[in-house]
């Protein structure tokens, strides 16, 4: 049966299934170890214990666990830097890919380069908080009540921002000026060299990140979870 419509799709879903708890993974990976030897690929672990419906959360993990057990530690790391959303997983990653890398270019230019590949300029992805609250006060009441109406307004709006403050510390997003070039290299070089050296690391990193894309397909078309003709 097919589960995923293309392989991007499965790689997205995975890596955001590893942001659950590490008891949680390490159920998945067990479940996984204990059935392999077995022959039982992720369709079947996926209707454990007889169900008609094959849990989509539960494959997620489990591709997670197998895609991280069979690609190579360069095409894993690749993935995990170019579509989690774990910072911290993103972080590593991006560290592990820095000396796959052949480049002219010194180690802090790699570095902004590598994470602007990973973490590339999204319009509007920071978080605006009005910086003033809109309260209406009811007119003919005590100014006990006023001040009442106020204070819960301004209760309300701390939650709103711990809210979204909290979503907001999720994301990985960078400042603006980390992709402005003229900070990656101290020596000033001339902007076609600059130029140059990021266009051929990003190069190496989407060459690696498309193997890792198709060697991840053939391990979901083996494991039963994926078409053939899926793209």
């Amino acid at each position: 049966m097919t589960i995923y419509r293309d392989v991007l799709s499965a790689v997205v879903r995975c890596l955001a299934a590893e942001c659950i708890d590490n008891t949680a993974k390490q159920a998945w990976q067990k479940l996984y170890s204990a059935h392999a030897d077995e022959g039982a690929g992720i369709e079947v672990l996926g209707r454990l214990g007889g169900a008609e419906v094959i849990d989509s959360n539960l494959v997620d993990c489990l591709v997670f666990t197998v895609l991280h057990k069979k690609l190579k530690e360069r095409h894993w790391h690749a993935l995990v830097a170019k579509y989690s959303t774990h910072k911290a997983r993103k972080v590593e990653a991006i560290g592990k890919l820095l000396p796959l890398i052949a480049t002219p270019a010194p180690k802090l230019f790699l570095y902004k380069a590598v994470t602007a590949w990973a973490v590339p300029k999204l319009k509007g992805a920071r978080v605006q908080l009005a910086p003033t609250v809109s309260v209406d006060i009811p007119v003919g009441v005590s100014p006990s009540k006023q001040a009442a109406v106020i204070k819960a307004a301004l209760a309300a709006d701390k939650v709103r921002r711990k809210r979204i403050e909290s979503r907001s510390s999720d994301m990985f997003v960078l400042p603006d000026s980390f992709y402005d070039m003229n900070t990656w290299d101290l020596n000033g070089r001339p902007e076609p060299t600059r130029r140059e050296w990021r266009r051929n690391i990003h190069k190496v990193l989407d060459e690696m990140a498309s193997e890792a894309l198709d060697e991840a397909k053939k391990i979901l078309m083996a494991e039963g979870v994926m078409a053939c003709e899926a793209a």
